[in-house]
């Protein structure tokens, strides 16, 4: 069976779901490809995110990574938005949540950790979910 592709959407693709992109990558590669994307680009990935994953996981996103729009995605399995507070784009899938994750830019390091943090749990989860069958994809 091939590994399920998941995206993980945010207006700007530049801070939680580029860390949701980067902790899947690092704790479940082997169970499916992450990807993320926004309806919006940012110039670069925000820099506090990108500090708090390399301090955390030795991880750099700058080198690995880069904003990018929904409509660069490959066809997604299951889509995964970031809590934005707006109306994130609709992608077809076979699986849709939100996780409902304030932003943290533009407040401290402890804010950035704790979101960090949160993101790493919610991939683990997601990890369990598929491997265990309770999200049905196509």
């Amino acid at each position: 069976m091939k590994k399920p592709k998941v995206a993980f959407i945010c207006v700007h693709n530049s801070c939680r779901s580029q860390m949701a992109e980067a902790l899947s990558k690092l704790y479940a590669a082997d169970t499916f490809e992450a990807y993320s994307a926004g309806t919006e680009t940012k110039d670069m990935i925000n820099q506090d995110a990108v500090s708090i994953i390399n301090k955390l996981h030795g991880y750099n996103m700058n080198e690995k990574q880069s904003s990018k729009l929904v409509d660069t995605l490959p066809e997604v399995d299951i889509v995964i938005t970031m809590g934005c507070n707006v109306d994130c784009p609709w992608l077809p899938s076979s699986h849709r949540e939100d996780w409902g994750l304030d932003d943290p830019s533009g407040k401290s390091e402890e804010e950035f950790l704790k979101t960090a943090k949160i993101i790493e749990e919610k991939v683990l989860e997601l990890k369990n979910r598929i491997n265990s069958n309770t999200i049905t994809l196509k």
